[in-house]
């Protein structure tokens, strides 16, 4: 199974100010390219926070902030090409920002990602899912007779049901079933002989 990474999904045309850029010209950037925040870098292009309109409603140049470094959130939270869109929303969540510049191995920045990209996969079809469930997870991946498990989605929720042979499958189907792109939750209800649960 190849799940979807950062770098599949990031915008790669990146509008970034540097640390001397002015507020006036900061706010004409965001308005001109219709964005809500960019990465601030400095000279050798390594990101070093990133500015936001919130950042530019919270301190106004009367507040004494008049350059991108002044007004930025720092450190910049960023992300690596080869993460999973899993992991990159984990990090937005974990440290409560909104995007993730990219960050190549030199640590440049190559694109961006945002929550509002991470949210079209959640938009894949549950005929999609499903399938994917059923051939790529239970049939390639863990060798499982496809006719022993049912698989139903409805709006991204998985409910798995059916039998397994060995109990040390059933935290390995789930896990996997949550990983595939789309899936919001796993329902299980899947049996097993030798435990005699679910």
């Amino acid at each position: 199974m190849r799940h979807r990474s950062v770098v599949d999904l990031m915008t790669t045309t990146v509008i970034t100010v540097r640390r001397t850029t002015a507020f006036k010209e900061i706010a004409r950037l965001l308005n001109e390219y219709d964005i809500t925040a960019m990465p601030v870098i400095d000279d050798d292009g390594h990101p070093v926070g990133v500015v936001s309109e919130a950042d530019l409603l919270r301190r106004r140049p009367t507040g004494g902030a008049t350059t991108a470094e002044q007004l930025m959130t720092s450190p910049a939270v960023t992300a690596r090409p080869e993460w999973s869109v899993v992991r990159a929303a984990r990090v937005m969540q974990r440290r409560g920002v909104k995007r993730l510049p990219v960050v190549d191995a030199d640590g440049r920045v190559t694109g961006i990602v945002s929550r509002s990209d991470l949210i079209q996969l959640f938009l894949r079809r549950d005929r999609a899912i499903q399938e994917e469930i059923l051939e790529d997870v239970l049939t390639r991946t863990l060798r499982l007779a496809p006719s022993s498990i049912t698989v139903d989605v409805d709006d991204g929720l998985v409910t798995l049901s059916g039998h397994l042979s060995r109990a040390e499958l059933l935290p390995v189907v789930v896990r996997l079933c949550q990983s595939v792109d789309g899936v919001v939750d796993v329902k299980n209800r899947l049996t097993c002989a030798e435990a005699g649960q679910t």
